[in-house]
């Protein structure tokens, strides 16, 4: 017997197989090669494009591999790039398409890549319409022909998709002093502000005289000038912004090193459900990002105020990142930033999808949109049922002070005062509203009383015209503009009818308990406030009977990891950066308050006690998620502090990628934690914000800095506020101890609570583990995506 072992390294397969072949036995093929795609998963390619590496078998010539699609060859495509053989395979069909490497004397593979178009969807299911296509100026509303957005491109859209031509610009930060970090390009006809710190650059002119320079986090120096890509992905606009040089050519073969290939992804605030393509919400002139040789991205469907639908947001990062990878190059590692609606996005966007962002910055922390939709909601049924008769003349008849009532309502929605509640009521009460509506809401002179005015002009969430959207009478199949009729691909329709499933409950919601056993509301005031809150009807109008969740709609939400999961989020590194934001009345250490400070009342400290306890009841631990409190500012992180972040972030997903060990992403985030990651705070007596508190004892003592409640918390239920609808159990007079309710109380309050009040020692209705990624390309409800696609010999 010939002993091959000394030649299998040193001779060529080809030549082996030969020799083998002379002595009457062996194999006379080499291993199949391994086909992989880079960009993004085999199974959700978009837009026609996929880098594809072939893992070349030991001892063959690269060169002797032929690779085609359906028989149509692109080997042409394929080089040895950095030790891989790799090629940007382009013309890619809709649907299934085989790619095949073989060769003479090799076993052929194949893989089969499936392509969706760039205009959406691949997970998210059917795409809500109408949809109005963004255009170059914006377009008045013309009677029943919708109004339409500036695109900030110069071409119209080429389909019902909304796809317009790529466009590619360039600018640069100029040496001035003084300027204006802000976005040197908003909407046409909107000129750039005359003292912005970025200025259209000419590659064709003269290199401007105050152009600056920047040195990247690799050491290269270079002219500060920034390539800005802007087009369209899955019917969103889209922004990517990175240090370049214009007379240098760029692919994803051979980046440029002005990329440190690190990706900053803006996430937008607020939420909202328009039938309406936009630009991006954000600015990517973020100078502490470019300069340092970071792309920053952004994509109008990853802001919250322009799409509700968290897997559709989900999805549209993903596509982003497939397309900067097949155009630029491979990424080192994604952090995303964003506040409000924009830690939503980054909260759910790793619960949906893990480890789409390797770490994250949120900011004016909500977990996710669902369980913060319970606030909203509690909110404005609160301060509807405050303003009702029977309330009013308890508290009249009782000869309370304002100041007294007040307090009776700040104990009953757990806030630091009365106005969260209001302007929850103000800013979103009306977001589930499905067609026109009047806006009923408390002005600011009215903080005080909280009595409500109702507007005179009408809306919808649509942002289409009037005579268009649902009416219940006269339109009842128009487009419904709520945010749930938004994920209606996701949650599905209730049964014969237009209705979307539906995740808000308070069935045996027992609201103001915990006040009332303090002693801090009457038994009367107890049972008058349950008496009276009511619910909502799936067309967002108050009812005397409590809101019933559909039981599907509350599987979906914790399925799909829409109702952000601890189990999941522990896949992603966290820093949590915590300002104050939990009155409009209540003065900042500024002495400045209510809009004037910049405050919304919405943004309570607590929410990130709320991440928290999450992630501790589901892992034991919360070692990827570290909290940085301050109280002075408001509820907008601060330069300082950002910067920080930004910088702690990076070091910690440099540690983490740097990590090749086989442990659990989970163990291997918690120990690539650098040593600056720890819990602090800013003491709202700091004037200048900038001694680092680690005292946890210290930072609570702090008024703006201490986490306040919920109207679902002083209801009884957890911190963690994960829990849509309770499970039932009879009610008992024991469960309000100390306090007494009358027999005739008592039995005011099981007319209320018929089928029982809410246990909530236990999972709440449908509550489950999240088993997401889930694909709602089939329907909704969503079924289990499989291991990605792998190559297979033929």
């Amino acid at each position: 017997m010939v002993d091959i072992k000394p030649w299998s390294r040193a001779v060529p397969v080809t030549a082996l197989s030969m020799i083998l072949a002379a002595c009457g036995g062996g194999n006379s093929t080499a291993p199949a090669p391994e086909i992989k795609v880079l960009s993004t998963r085999a199974d959700f390619v978009s837009g026609g494009d996929a880098l594809v590496e072939i893992n070349v078998p030991t001892g063959v010539n690269a060169s002797d591999i032929k690779v085609d699609v359906g028989g149509r060859d692109v080997s042409s495509a394929f080089a040895l790039r950095n030790g891989r053989y790799t090629g940007l395979v382009t013309g890619l069909a809709n649907g299934d398409n085989t790619i095949t490497a073989q060769g003479s004397g090799i076993a052929p593979a194949t893989l089969k890549v499936t392509n969706y178009p760039a205009g959406g969807p691949i997970i998210s299911g059917p795409q809500i319409q109408p949809w109005v296509c963004a255009t170059p100026t914006a377009q008045p509303e013309a009677g029943t022909t919708p109004s339409s957005n500036a695109s900030g491109l110069s071409t119209t859209a080429t389909d019902a998709q909304c796809n317009i031509r790529t466009e590619v610009a360039y600018f640069y930060k100029t040496t001035t002093a003084g300027c204006a970090n802000v976005l040197p390009d908003p909407s046409t006809p909107a000129t750039a502000p005359a003292n912005a710190c970025f200025k259209r650059y000419d590659p064709a002119a003269a290199r401007p005289a105050d152009l600056a320079t920047t040195t990247t986090d690799t050491g290269v120096t270079v002219p500060y000038i920034v390539r800005r890509e802007r087009g369209t992905l899955n019917r969103g606009i889209y922004d990517i912004a990175v240090l370049a040089d214009p007379a240098q050519p760029w692919s994803a073969a051979a980046p440029q090193s002005t990329w440190n290939g690190k990706v900053l992804y803006q996430f937008g605030s607020s939420t909202g459900q328009p039938r309406k393509q936009f630009r991006p919400q954000g600015s990517w002139a973020d100078d502490k990002s470019l300069s340092r040789g970071f792309m920053v991205v952004q994509n109008s469907l990853t802001d919250s105020q322009y799409n509700s639908n968290r897997v559709l947001m989900t999805e549209t990062l993903m596509m982003m990142k497939e397309r900067i990878t097949e155009n630029y190059g491979p990424i080192k590692f994604t952090m995303g930033t964003g506040c409000s609606g924009g830690s939503i996005n980054q909260y759910t966007g790793s619960s949906i999808m893990p480890g789409l962002l390797d770490g994250i910055q949120p900011s004016c922390t909500y977990p996710d949109s669902e369980t913060t939709t319970m606030e909203v909601q509690d909110c404005v049924m609160l301060v509807e049922t405050y303003q009702q008769p029977a309330w009013l003349n308890l508290m009249t008849g009782s000869g309370y002070t304002q100041a007294q009532i007040n307090a009776k309502k700040a104990a009953i929605n757990g806030h630091v005062d009365q106005t969260a509640c209001h302007a929850w009521n103000n800013l979103f009460g009306n977001n589930g509203k499905p067609g026109n509506f009047f806006a009923r809401t408390v002005a600011p002179a009215n903080n005080d009383t909280g009595i409500i005015t109702q507007s005179t002009t009408s809306a919808n969430n649509c942002g289409l015209p009037a005579s268009v959207v649902y009416d219940p009478v006269t339109n009842p199949s128009g487009p419904r503009c709520g945010a749930l009729d938004s994920a209606v691909s996701i949650f599905g329709k209730v049964p014969g009818t237009n209705f979307p499933r539906d995740t808000r409950d308070n069935v045996g919601v027992q609201y103001g308990l915990r006040a009332f056993v303090s002693g801090a509301i009457t038994a009367e005031e107890f049972v008058t406030l349950n008496e009276q809150i009511g619910g909502i009807s799936r067309d967002s109008v108050r009812t005397a009977t409590r809101t019933a969740a559909d039981p599907e709609g509350l599987e979906v939400a914790y399925r799909s990891g829409i109702v952000a999961s601890g189990k999941q989020l522990a896949k992603t590194a966290i820093i949590d950066m915590r300002g104050w934001d939990d009155s409009l009345i209540v003065p900042l250490p500024t002495g400045a308050a209510g809009s004037a400070a910049g405050l919304t009342g919405i943004h309570h400290v607590w929410r990130s006690f709320e991440l928290r306890d999450r992630l501790d009841k589901a892992n034991g631990n919360h070692d990827n998620h570290v909290m940085w409190r301050f109280g002075r500012t408001g509820f907008a992180p601060f330069p300082a502090i950002t910067l920080d972040s930004f910088l702690t972030m990076d070091k910690w997903l440099t540690n983490l990628k740097a990590d090749t060990s086989t442990l659990p992403i989970e163990q291997k985030i918690a120990r690539s934690k650098p040593a600056e990651a720890v819990d602090f705070c800013y003491l709202s007596s700091d004037a200048t914000q900038s001694t680092k508190v680690t005292n946890r004892a210290a930072c609570d003592a702090d008024p703006f800095l201490r986490p306040a409640s919920s109207p679902r918390q002083i209801a009884g239920g957890p911190l963690s506020e994960d829990i849509l609808k309770c499970q039932l159990k009879p009610l008992t007079v024991a469960d309000y101890a100390p306090q007494t309710v009358s027999a005739a109380q008592l039995q005011r309050l099981q007319a209320v609570f018929p089928t029982g009040v809410c246990d909530w020692s236990k999972p709440g209705v449908g509550q489950q583990a999240a088993v997401s990624p889930l694909s709602f390309a089939a329907g909704p409800g969503g079924q289990a995506i499989p291991a990605a696609p792998v190559s297979s010999a033929r």
